[in-house]
């Protein structure tokens, strides 16, 4: 998502002593505590990669609101604040996480990541898999008690088209809908693909027969709001929405706590469970908080994980270790000097060890990337493309530049809010002053102004970059298109090819699976050749939740997964 953004994770930082193994142009002074944002983004969900203020991790944890028997306490996702819950301009996985909850759409994603009905109960698709028609739930409404109607599903859709709000997930995930982009260049006034047959009845028209549309409408962008809601609560509407989801927000004290609250008048299976969550949005250690009772689940971090994975310890029975459909990337920006020349973009990637990273300083946490889609993924092959270690040739890159004896200053931003910079972007600058004779300064800065900057292709600020991204759904299609092609608003390396565009056009419409997964991994060879981005790393999730907390999913990407939990205390 997109940017997982943000498909955001605690990773705590460790002494420096542990990268004097890397080699000499590794020993960097001090300690810093960091986070590894990871997906999505909301894929598309984008994820931030960053870092917290430095210094020594704090074990005081912060005072719980009151709970009640049946209520579930979780930690934030993320560095605190999602930077909005408007679901029409949640483009990264801090905000979807909630989003996702209070709100939705005509279909969603189940726990095995299947598309199924959500407020249209079926739908049918025309013989040339162009037009999809979905009749909605009678039993569906709002969370003020309001049937939902075709007409809300259309405003939605107008809304978030509507060029003035400046989405910029809306072209990505509704442009094969036609009449969106003539809507959101203001060549229309309406979006012509979307018709209102009756009350319970919409019908939505495609440019091209497309694998995965449907799996796009399970995006946030997709999801249904309430106009009267939207209309009079003015820029704050969002302080308290209206949404259709299992989930209503009951409390939002930025900073501290986010508190929802079960939609009693929810229309389909599963039915919420439990009668509150609350996320604790900051303040404190989050371990300690489980340990101490306060929490029910927490992400295990990397200054836990040795302990947690020791049999011996008590914790070790309440770990759940699953798999997450993101990448993190490093990205150049291909408008910005030197990284308009990709031979210095290739060189800076061959600069980098990012195994000696991933074993020294994410203690094996993580894994190298092996190219741009996840394990996991459909679609992907091990050893379809990797990215080399090789300082003698990034040397010799870096000679036949155009930027030879002349390089700009460069600065790499990455998320944080000051003091020690995450140790592993530390770590690959000192590789690249090692290797290539470069110096690159480190600027940080909050995700939400990141995200912000990074969302405007045309004016992105950032030369070198880290950020991941969440799959959005599992398709190849959410990372190899929405990334790399020419124009995408989520294209953060600027990156363009028109024959990678074209090969794009082709999988878009491909029928077979089968070719059309070769077509994808033709593609992915072709970018990874540019160099706009160097895949960083893929990761695993290590998670403890109490014994008394039964069906907890730990879902690869972004779903509405609280209704399935329920407590057993």
């Amino acid at each position: 998502m997109s940017s997982s953004g943000n498909s955001n994770r605690w990773l705590i930082g460790i002494v420096a002593v542990l990268l004097v193994a890397l080699c000499g142009a590794l020993c960097i002074a001090g300690a810093g505590l960091y986070f590894l944002m990871q997906p999505g983004t909301i894929g598309s969900t984008p994820v931030s990669s960053g870092t917290t203020p430095g210094g020594i991790p704090t074990v005081t944890a912060p005072r719980a609101p009151a709970a009640g028997k049946n209520t579930l306490r979780l930690p934030g996702r993320g560095s605190g604040d999602p930077p909005t819950l408007d679901p029409a301009l949640a483009g990264d996985a801090d905000s979807a996480v909630y989003v996702v909850e209070i709100f939705s759409g005509l279909v969603t994603l189940d726990k095995n990541l299947k598309v199924i009905p959500d407020v249209a109960e079926r739908w049918e698709v025309s013989g040339d898999g162009k037009t999809f028609t979905f009749f909605l739930r009678k039993e569906a409404k709002f969370h003020d008690g309001r049937p939902v109607t075709a007409q809300d599903f259309k405003y939605s859709i107008e809304r978030v088209t509507n060029p003035a709000l400046a989405s910029h997930t809306a072209e990505t995930y509704l442009g094969d809908i036609v009449g969106v982009k003539e809507k959101l260049t203001r060549k229309a006034q309406a979006v012509s693909g979307v018709e209102v047959v009756d009350d319970y009845t919409v019908k939505i028209t495609i440019d091209a027969p497309k694998a995965y549309f449907l799996a796009k409408l399970t995006f946030p962008t997709a999801f249904i709001v309430d106009k009267n809601n939207v209309e009079r609560g003015g820029r704050t509407w969002t302080d308290k929405p209206n949404g259709t989801g299992p989930f209503k927000l009951k409390e939002y004290a930025r900073s501290q706590r986010l508190i929802l609250t079960r939609n009693e008048n929810f229309y389909r299976e599963p039915k919420p469970q439990v009668d509150e969550v609350q996320f604790i949005l900051g303040g404190g250690s989050a371990m300690t908080m489980y340990e101490n009772g306060d929490l029910e689940s927490v992400y295990v971090t990397i200054s836990d994980i040795e302990r947690v994975s020791d049999p011996k310890s008590p914790l070790n029975k309440e770990m759940t270790v699953s798999a997450e459909l993101s990448t993190d990337f490093i990205v150049f920006n291909t408008r910005k000097p030197p990284f308009d020349d990709p031979k210095v973009r290739q060189a800076f990637a061959l600069a980098i060890d990012r195994a000696k990273v991933v074993e020294v300083v994410y203690r094996k946490m993580s894994n190298v990337a092996p190219g741009i889609l996840p394990p996991g993924m459909p679609g992907f092959v091990e050893g379809q493309a990797k990215v080399a270690y090789d300082p003698a040739k990034a040397k010799q890159l870096l000679a036949e530049s155009k930027y030879a004896g002349k390089m700009p200053d460069i600065t790499w931003t990455t998320v944080g809010a000051g003091g020690s910079a995450a140790q592993s972007i530390q770590a690959m600058t000192a590789m690249i002053k090692e290797n290539l004779g470069i110096t690159v300064s480190i600027q940080q800065t909050d995700w939400a102004t990141f995200i912000g900057q990074l969302n405007d292709p045309n004016r992105n600020p950032f030369q070198i970059f880290d950020i991941a991204w969440i799959a959005d759904y599992a398709d190849p299609q959410n990372f190899i298109d929405i990334l790399f092609r020419t124009g995408s608003t989520q294209n953060w390396a600027a990156y363009s090819n028109p024959d990678v565009d074209k090969l794009l056009d082709q999988a878009a419409v491909e029928k077979d699976t089968a070719q059309r997964f070769k077509l994808y991994q033709q593609i992915e060879q072709k970018i990874l050749e540019d160099y706009p981005v160097v895949p960083f790393t893929v990761s695993n999730q290590y998670w403890l939740t109490k014994s008394y907390v039964k069906g907890m999913v730990y879902p690869p990407l972004i779903i509405p997964r609280l209704q399935y939990i329920s407590l057993e205390k």
